[in-house]
Formats: C-alpha cells, sequence, structure tokens
C-alpha cells in the first residue's frame, strides 16, 4: 500500500490524530481515577446481513451488548440468509471512505472493528485511512468466507489483508483464514494454529488471537499472541465447546466485542476474558432462537431473557 502520511498535508492530519489520541488518553485516566465509566465509542466497518446474524448488524448487537455505543460503515450489502449467499453488491470505495472521515471528523472514536472489505482497493483504502487517522483498539476480523459457505472476499482482496494486518492491533483469524495469513496450509492440530499465529505476529508485530473452532485432534483453545516489549507472550486460553449448527456470525461477533472489551481493559487477555463468557452464552442461546433454516444465528442478547 502506499503510505499517505508522506504528503505534507496528510502528514499534518495523522500528526493531529496523534495529539488529539493522547488528549483522549489524558482524558480517559482522568475520568477512571475519579471512578467514573464512560461508554466505549466503537466504529464498526463490515458488509450487510439482511437475515441479521452476521455483519454490521451482528457487529451492532454485540457492541451493545458488552455496553458500547456501535457506529457502523456500510462496505458491502450481500443478498444472503441462514443458507447461503447468493449476491454480494459492494459499495464504491470512495463512498465507504467518506462514511469513515464523517464519523471521525464529529466523534471520538475509542475503538474500531474492520470486518468484510471485498475488494482489494477497498483493503487499501481502509490502511489509507487507519494510517492517516489512527484510531486506537483497531480489531481485524479477516473475512473471506461466510460460516455458510458464500465468498466474501476477493482473491486479490485475500492476500492484500496480509498487508493491513501491521496496521491494527488484533487480528482474530479463525482456522482456515490464519492459514492465508501465514501462506500455509489450513492447519488439523492445535500445535500447528500456535506455531501460524506466532508466525504472524513475528511478521507483523500485530496481536493475533487465532479462533479454532472444531479440529481434527478436539482441541478446545483459542491462541493469543501478543508481546509485551521484547517479549513475546502465547497463551493457549481452553474454552468449554458449545455443541451447536448455529454458528452464523460467531466472528463479526467476537471480534467487535473485543474491541468493545479493550476500551478500559488493562490487555486483550482481559477483553478476552470478559467477552468469552458472554459468547458462550449467546452460542447456547442460539440453540432456541429459531431464525431461519440453516446455520442460524447467535442470541446476542441472552443475558435478558435467560
Amino acid at each position: 500500500m502506499a503510505d499517505p502520511a508522506g504528503a505534507p498535508g496528510d502528514r499534518d492530519h495523522a500528526e493531529r490524530a496523534d495529539a488529539d489520541r493522547a488528549d483522549a488518553d489524558r482524558a480517559d485516566a482522568a475520568e477512571r481515577a475519579a471512578g467514573r465509566v464512560r461508554v466505549p465509542r466503537v466504529l464498526c466497518i463490515a458488509g450487510t446481513d439482511p437475515s441479521g446474524g452476521a455483519g454490521l448488524l451482528a457487529d451492532v448487537k454485540s457492541v451493545a451488548a458488552m455496553g458500547g455505543y456501535a457506529m457502523g460503515v456500510v462496505t458491502a450489502v450481500t443478498v444472503q440468509n441462514t443458507l447461503g449467499v447468493s449476491g454480494v453488491h459492494a459499495v464504491p470505495v470512495d463512498t465507504v471512505v467518506a462514511q469513515l472521515d464523517a464519523v471521525a471528523d464529529d466523534v471520538r472514536i475509542d475503538a474500531v472493528k474492520i470486518g468484510m472489505l471485498g475488494e482489494a482497493s477497498l483493503v487499501e483504502a481502509v490502511g489509507d485511512w487507519l494510517r492517516r487517522r489512527r484510531p486506537p483498539n483497531v480489531v481485524l476480523d479477516p473475512v473471506m468466507v461466510a460460516t455458510t459457505g458464500g465468498r466474501l472476499a476477493s482473491d486479490d482482496a485475500s492476500r492484500m489483508l496480509r498487508d493491513l494486518v501491521p496496521l491494527v492491533d488484533l487480528v482474530t483469524p479463525n482456522v482456515p483464514e490464519l492459514g492465508v495469513l501465514c501462506g500455509e496450509p489450513t492447519a488439523g492440530r492445535i500445535e500447528t494454529i500456535v506455531g501460524q499465529a506466532e508466525l504472524v505476529h513475528e511478521r507483523t508485530g500485530c496481536s493475533v488471537l487465532a479462533t479454532t473452532g472444531d479440529l481434527e485432534d478436539g482441541s478446545a483453545e483459542d491462541i493469543l499472541v501478543r508481546s509485551e516489549g521484547v517479549w513475546r507472550t502465547t497463551l493457549r486460553l481452553p474454552f468449554v465447546r458449545v455443541d451447536t449448527p448455529h454458528t452464523h456470525g460467531t466472528g463479526c461477533s467476537l471480534s467487535s466485542a473485543l474491541a468493545t472489551a479493550r476500551v478500559g481493559s488493562d490487555d486483550w487477555e482481559a477483553a478476552y476474558r470478559r467477552v468469552r463468557p458472554w459468547m458462550d452464552g449467546a452460542l447456547r442461546g442460539g440453540l432456541t432462537l429459531e431464525v431461519g433454516r440453516g446455520s442460524g444465528p447467535l442470541d446476542h442478547t441472552w443475558f435478558l431473557h435467560h
């Protein structure tokens, strides 16, 4: 990607963004010291899902469930339901960037979740926007294929997502996406996943949360790789697997919840440990939600009626 910070006007914009972020950090520290709780303002960048289980609608539900205020930039309009994806209509890149700037010009953004980008030109434009605006707590869900099997990113976009990873704070690939990011075959065992997650972190400096799903060896662990100074830490985070066919929008929901939980948390591990119980409840709640005839959605607000 071309670095827009090379232009004088863009450098000034980035410097102002850095100054604003420093001011915001000081204000947040003062609020925490005074015992005040502020609602996180989370910008979600994603495509739509008219059935409501994935994409931007899942993001909004997840942010709200974690106590945040969600904002949304639409990157694509999809034609899909719980049975599959039958169409993807990309929003023009200029329109996406205009949406991003409209929010950033007016609202102090506390976290960003990036989901479906779809086209290589949009991946590049979002990367340029991140360099220019420098928002905090950016989570990338490297969406390539829907849970129901539909392709949501071109081959060029999938490859360019690798270039976006160094610009974000956390990337949350599932097992096939992790293989694409590190240029290796899809892993079938937990030890291979650990190695691939560490490789992505080593190459990019970005924290990596590899979500395991169903593995050949029956493992039920997510893998978090992060750095503290010069030290790299790899955490194996065990969980109790929920036996459910209804996993539509799981990646969208997890990544947007993590972005929200990171605001006010000490680190990504603390954010994950806050999100995981909610995620497990949402998966269990999806068993009785009765939405659609295919792979149904999660119940994002299970705690309100269970």
